[in-house]
């Protein structure tokens, strides 16, 4: 649907048809529960106005199936650029499609954030509320199925107590550690557990933050989205990394840093880096984000790891019993030495569905054969592996990568090997760093920065490049 739908006929079409795909996707009971009381109250440029009969009500939809709504919308040929969900009332200029009396505004549901627009009643203005869409909660990802282990036993804690309102002193937690090792979960864990207790809890994505600033800078609205964030008291931010492309939003988000500590309120980030590898952040920001409770969250030990497995087969097996894995596949999945925990859940996974789908038993031989290129002897690139390679071709020793030596027979090729590093693992920049002589993290990004920019300008470099890239790959 493009710009030219602009008549409130066509909007009612498209709502019809989205309330009937909601039925279906949902059920009855969940549809006539909350989404067949929802009228459609206006539009105005693509941005959609419901109406719900009760405050409760209203809170709830936005909470829980905005995205939903969004998403039923735009399959039936809507394109809104906003849902907005208030109390039902006409709105000025649009037909209502069915009539619904206000009721009277009760206590707000704690846990949902949404714009006031200088309204704190709660009562429909002419402007309606415009809720900032958070994601949606997961209630599988809980404290109570998140499996501590040293590794991650601290950020744990950490979050916890901290969701229970037990660490007054602590205003910014700060979570690092590589793709799939839990920094999700544990927010996730922290918003249900905070709205458990009827404590507002905004959870975005950094994507969300930027792509939700930016539209309120379009609209001339930044300051109902400053106040929408300063409303949580919790905010939390996940892959942090994602926001420091636009020069706007990382200074709102220094704003947003400071709003809090003045506030007296909690945020909570997670990041696949420490503050000081973060890349196009100013100084101030990265003081404050490391002023913070900074934990990492490493790669689990062989225990963990199998605890890990055992909690998610106990959970698969109640639902699913002819999934069941034995116990000696459990513990051969658990020697992916380098696996992180979403790793290991995908492997389970492949595994379980397989012997759900086929009623057969998954034996050792079956899981190395369903397992494919993936076998538990494989491992990841190691910097030591690209230091070994890269000091081979260029014709080096090793502890040429450790010297304070600028010769460019030297220089040049300890480059390229950090540039390989950071592409080819997860160490952040002062981990490659101290693997490199003990230099700092600018160093490095200047390294990978250099060397980029050598691929693009001469082509028997970059060939040489790829040929070393590709020998790390086929060694692994």
């Amino acid at each position: 649907m493009t710009q030219a739908m602009t008549s409130h006929m066509e909007w009612e079409t498209v709502w019809a048809a989205a309330r009937e795909r909601l039925r279906r996707e949902l059920g009855e009971a969940v549809f006539d529960a909350w989404i067949a009381p929802l009228v459609l109250c206006g539009f105005d440029r693509n941005e959609i106005t419901l109406g719900a009969p009760k405050p409760f009500h209203r809170n709830w939809v936005a909470n829980q199936y905005t995205a939903r709504i969004d998403r039923a919308l735009r399959a039936e040929g809507g394109e809104p650029a906003t849902i907005s969900i208030v109390l039902s009332a006409p709105a000025i200029g649009a037909r209502v499609v069915r009539e619904t009396p206000v009721a009277a505004v009760d206590s707000e549901l704690a846990s949902i954030s949404y714009l006031r627009g200088g309204n704190p009643t709660g009562v429909p203005s002419d402007k309606p509320l415009r809720g900032l869409s958070q994601r949606l909660l997961n209630p599988a990802q809980s404290f109570e199925n998140f499996v501590p282990g040293p590794a991650n036993d601290f950020g744990y804690r950490a979050a916890k107590a901290l969701a229970q309102g037990e660490a007054e002193d602590v205003s910014l937690l700060y979570i690092h550690g590589g793709f799939g090792y839990g920094k999700s979960h544990l927010l996730n864990g922290i918003a249900l557990e905070a709205k458990r207790r009827g404590r507002r809890a905004l959870f975005l994505g950094a994507e969300d933050f930027m792509r939700q600033f930016l539209g309120a800078l379009n609209r001339k609205d930044t300051l109902s989205f400053k106040e929408e964030l300063r409303a949580a008291d919790i905010l939390l931010i996940d892959d942090l990394q994602h926001l420091c492309r636009s020069t706007y939003t990382v200074a709102e988000f220094l704003h947003t840093l400071n709003a809090f500590a003045d506030l007296h309120r909690k945020l909570v980030i997670a990041c696949d880096r420490t503050p000081a590898a973060l890349e196009n952040l100013t100084e101030d920001v990265r003081s404050r984000l490391s002023g913070g409770l900074v934990i990492a969250l490493d790669k689990p030990d062989r225990a963990t790891r199998l605890a890990i497995l055992k909690s998610r087969a106990a959970d698969y097996a109640r639902q699913r019993p002819d999934g069941a894995l034995p116990e000696d596949v459990l513990e051969r999945i658990a020697d992916l030495e380098d696996a992180s925990p979403r790793d290991l859940i995908a492997v389970f996974t492949k595994l379980a569905t397989y012997a759900d789908l086929t009623k057969q038993p998954v034996t050792l031989e079956v899981a190395e054969q369903t397992l494919g290129s993936r076998t538990v002897s494989s491992r990841k690139t190691s910097i030591e592996d690209i230091q070994r390679k890269t000091a081979e071709f260029y014709k080096l020793d090793l502890r040429d990568f450790q010297s304070a030596g600028r010769a460019r027979r030297i220089a040049r090729p300890r480059q390229v090997a950090m540039y390989l590093a950071r592409e080819l693992t997860m160490r952040s920049l002062p981990e490659i760093g101290k693997r490199f002589g003990g230099r700092d993290h600018t160093t490095v990004l200047h390294a990978c920065r250099r060397i980029a920019a050598l691929c693009e300008e001469d082509n028997a470099f970059k060939e040489e490049v790829n040929f070393l890239r590709s020998v790390l790959s086929k060694a692994n």
